[in-house]
């Protein structure tokens, strides 16, 4: 039997709490609950988790900050839940980290869903207790260095570990897994945030320009990673498995 998800709730409005623990355990995950950064952070310190959700307005705490802290600290993936609904509020949270943004009043079958979605492009964790995955090592190489899919890891030619926040370690995974093949922009976001890729945003051509600062050689025209006006990104550098 596969074990249980276990998800951190993190918010300073008990009946939320109440509500979320309530229905994520009745759709078959464990859930802990955390009012305050200090009750997060012993949370996290005493226990593994699989997946946080975080309140965007927790007391006197930031959660883009707190977000922030967390994707320092811990490889974990983030559902933000808030009541605040405007288009830069949820950009903001997903720049500072979330991996993705459910609006209050929400509903759990929702909240589920989406939870599900997320830990299914974040293998590190749900399946962190199952040895067969643990013994799948997948590791691709190209010109700039390689990626290793187990480790969440990144290094250059020269073996140096190279910085990734989540966002650019599965936009870098997609471009990996796809080479030569041209992605839309509506493929890369589906791949990057279950959703389709939206005209009035910047987001995904600010997680291009920020990996490609990491892997392409400095002044140059980008090599690895080519535009394709009008229709989203290729890259066209050779991958190998390592």
């Amino acid at each position: 039997m596969s074990r249980q998800i276990r998800i951190l709730v993190v918010d300073d409005e008990p009946a939320v709490c109440d509500v979320l623990c309530s229905g994520l355990e009745a759709a078959g995950m464990r859930a802990a609950r955390a009012m305050d950064k200090a009750e997060m952070l012993a949370a996290l310190a005493a226990g593994s988790f699989d997946l946080i959700t975080l309140d965007l307005s927790l007391g006197s705490a930031d959660g883009l900050v707190l977000a922030r802290e967390i994707r320092a600290g811990y490889n974990l993936p983030i559902i933000m839940i808030s009541g605040r609904v405007s288009a830069v509020d949820r950009v903001k949270g997903l720049e500072f980290g979330a991996d993705d943004y459910v609006t209050k009043p929400f509903h759990l079958a929702e909240v589920v869903l989406r939870i599900r979605n997320v830990l299914r492009r974040y293998p590190s964790t749900a399946g962190a207790d199952d040895p067969a995955a643990q013994a799948v090592a997948e590791r691709l190489a190209f010109d700039a260095g390689a990626l290793d899919m187990r480790k969440r890891a990144l290094v250059d030619a020269g073996g140096a570990r190279v910085d990734l926040t989540d966002s650019e370690f599965r936009l870098l995974e997609l471009f990996l897994r796809n080479p030569s093949r041209i992605l839309t922009r509506d493929e890369i976001m589906r791949g990057l945030r279950s959703r389709d890729w939206s005209p009035e945003e910047r987001l995904l051509d600010g997680h291009v320009a920020r990996l490609r600062q990491k892997i392409e050689p400095p002044s140059e025209a980008p090599r690895l990673i080519k535009t394709v006006r009008g229709v989203g990104y290729v890259f066209t550098g050779e991958v190998t498995p390592a």
